[in-house]
Order: structure tokens, then C-alpha cells, then sequence
């Protein structure tokens, strides 16, 4: 099965040379803009392009505001912010996530709460958010709080993992129940959409990521999505250092971000956006491909939840056991075609030890199954 999983992605990708999880993929566009923005001279943080990719951005995704930040990180950390989340307040997330997640908790002060995914979705799991509020948490006039410290409980992050959308109806419901915020970290799921809405508009605020692997880039960005227009004013102000327009002042009225997208990078994101219906559908096809490939194998592919349609950012199969994963990652590594093992859950981390936390069942038996192919999205000729 390994012999013939390599030989069938090096048919897939046409070469013996060495293959990426996922890589970038450029044409003639994407340097027509970055020329426009170098012969503008404006490629910092003022620009026609960062407009114009908020925009591009805005309306594809359905949200109310868009606002272009420097990384997916960040983007993460306004989103937070604007929805309330300070320093020793819980917030609870998965285990199983990429870490900039819980860097952006970190750097707040805020405290991550760690429960279990579902291993349809991989995502967040809703009954295990009800079950740990009924048995930890109690709401009042201030809100909801951790009833053995009196913390506020401030808002629920699930991560919509590989772009596979999470059960966001009952975790918004969760939510309403509790007096809870939700902000959706969506930084692998533009193009993922939930029962025909796209992710990241359920939140009140919520966050995509443009980084080099991901479906589209500006090499290095990310974007606040805003579910009303006046907390993304509010986003986009205080972004840009919460400066107050002025033609030469500098009055700052609250405390602020340096967190804009320079121009030159958000002329490479509105080239990228101008492609992103056809990487989403290349990435179904390549997804089929994959699912045709296991099909009749002790494998089994990661795909779109029932209620969903994924982007497929990145295909990932669940394996039999650990044994299985790790000689499939050393035989198709070897071989130079690039595959990767799902994250370690975040209470394995040193930084993250003393997070509070459920049983983690479902993460754990994933952690120890889930590997990830490479995924970029191609012509299929096979």
C-alpha cells in the first residue's frame, strides 16, 4: 500500500522530484499586481490592493466587514479581543489544533480550556462543550463563569480543521444558552461552507489565514471576518493603531494593533482570489482521487461532514493504528513525497500543561491515526 500510495501522488504530480504537503500556486497575475504595487511605491500598509482584498474577501465570504491583518495569528488575537476575551479568562478550544490557536490566548493572559473533538468533523465537539458546562460552569447577571474559581468563561474557539466545518449550529445555540461568544478560528477553511453558509460567519468575529500553505496566499496575512459592521469599524481601528484621522496629528483614542496588511501582500491576495473557485474545485477533484484511491483499503479518508462542503485544504486519512502511521509517514517521506502526522494535542505542550481539560477520547485516538497528504491543488490527467 505504501509502494503504491507514492507511485500514485508522483502520477498525481508528474514528477520525481521532491513533493509538498501543499504549495503555493502563481501565474502572471499575481506579478502584474506586485509590479503595480512596487511601481506605486505604496507597499506598506497603505494601498489600493488592501481595499480591495477586504472587499474581494468580504463579499465571497458573505460577512459584514473584513478587515486584512498581518498574519492568521493576529487576525486571531483582534478577533478575541473584539469579542471581549482578557486577561485570566477562560476560553474554551480543542486539544487538537495547529498552536497559534493557543499562542494567541498566551499572549493575552487568557486561559485555554481544552475539550474533545468529534472524529466525523475533527473539530470541536458540541456534546463535549454542553457536558463540560453542565458539570463545571454557572451563568449569571455577569455571565458565565467557572464555578470553581469564579473566571469568566468568555468564549468558545472551535477550529474548523483541514477546512472541514465544525457543528456550528449547536455550538452557536451552546452559546446562546451560556452568554458565551463564539469566535470561529477559520484560519484553514475559506471556501469551507456550513448547510450552505461560509464558515467564520457564525462568530461574532472570527479569523482566516493567508500563510504560503494555504488555499490562497498573500504570502504571509490573515483577515478579521465581522458579523456586523460596527464591530468591524471597530476592528479595522484598532488594527491601524487606533489612530484618529487627521492630516499630520498622531492621536491615538484607545489602545491599538500595528496588525495592517502591507499593499504588496494584498496585491498577491486579490491575484489569488481571482482563482479561488478553481482551487476549490481542483481540491474536490483531488479529494475524489484520494477517496477512489483508499476506497477498498484498511485506510479511511477524512471527508466533508454530511451538512458541509469542504474546501479540502488539506486530505488527511485516518490510519489503523499508530504503528500504521508512522511506517506510512517514514515509507512516504522517504521516498521525498511529503506527509505529516496531525498536530500533538496542546496539553502535551510545556506551555499548555496546566490547562484545564476533558478526557480528550477522540482527540487522543486521532492524534495517534491522522496523516496528512500533500494536497496542492493540480490538473488531474489519471
Amino acid at each position: 500500500m505504501n509502494d503504491d500510495i507514492v507511485n500514485f501522488i508522483r502520477d498525481i504530480y508528474k514528477t520525481k522530484q521532491f513533493i509538498p504537503l501543499h504549495a503555493p500556486t502563481f501565474s502572471n497575475i499575481e506579478r502584474k499586481y506586485v509590479l503595480e504595487t512596487i511601481d506605486s511605491t505604496y507597499v506598506s500598509s497603505v494601498g489600493a490592493f488592501v481595499h480591495r482584498f477586504e472587499e474581494q474577501v468580504g463579499i465571497f465570504t458573505g460577512t459584514a466587514k473584513a478587515v486584512a491583518t498581518v498574519n492568521g495569528t493576529a487576525a486571531l488575537h483582534v478577533a478575541l479581543y473584539a469579542a471581549g476575551v482578557r486577561a485570566n479568562d477562560l476560553v474554551i478550544t480543542q486539544a487538537l489544533t495547529f498552536v497559534a490557536t493557543c499562542n494567541a490566548l498566551y499572549h493575552m493572559g487568557a486561559k485555554p480550556v481544552f475539550l474533545d473533538v468529534d472524529r466525523e468533523t475533527l473539530s470541536l465537539s458540541p456534546n463535549s462543550v454542553k457536558m463540560w458546562l453542565e458539570n463545571n460552569a454557572e451563568r449569571d447577571e455577569k455571565g458565565c463563569r467557572y464555578k470553581y474559581s469564579g473566571q469568566t468563561i468568555k468564549a468558545i474557539v472551535p477550529m474548523h480543521t483541514f477546512g472541514h466545518p465544525a457543528r456550528l449550529d449547536e455550538l452557536s445555540q451552546i452559546c446562546n444558552e451560556w452568554g458565551i461568544a463564539l469566535v470561529e478560528d477559520a484560519a484553514e477553511s475559506l471556501g469551507s461552507f456550513y448547510k450552505g453558509k461560509h464558515t467564520g460567519t457564525y462568530g461574532c468575529f472570527s479569523a482566516l489565514s493567508f500563510n504560503g500553505n494555504k488555499i490562497i496566499t498573500t504570502g504571509g496575512g490573515g483577515m478579521v471576518l465581522c458579523k456586523d459592521l460596527e464591530g468591524g469599524k471597530h476592528v479595522k481601528h484598532i488594527t491601524t493603531t487606533a489612530k484618529q484621522p487627521h492630516p499630520y496629528e498622531f492621536y491615538h483614542d484607545e489602545p491599538g494593533f500595528n496588525y495592517r496588511l502591507p499593499n504588496i501582500n494584498a496585491a498577491l491576495g486579490c491575484a489569488q482570489m481571482e482563482k479561488l473557485n478553481t482551487f476549490l474545485e481542483l481540491k474536490r477533484e483531488l479529494a475524489q482521487s484520494y477517496h477512489n484511491f483508499f476506497e477498498n483499503s484498511e485506510v479511511q479518508c477524512v471527508k466533508e461532514p454530511s451538512y458541509a462542503q469542504s474546501n479540502y485544504w488539506l486530505n488527511a486519512i485516518i490510519c489503523p493504528d499508530k504503528e500504521y502511521r508512522d511506517e506510512f509517514i517514514r515509507i512516504t517521506n522517504s521516498a521525498e513525497v511529503m506527509t505529516r502526522p496531525i498536530w500533538q494535542l496542546m496539553h502535551r505542550l510545556p506551555m499548555f500543561s496546566s490547562g484545564l481539560r476533558d478526557d480528550l477520547q477522540n482527540s487522543q485516538w486521532l492524534e495517534e491515526r491522522v496523516v496528512n497528504l500533500p494536497s496542492t491543488p493540480v490538473e488531474l490527467s489519471i
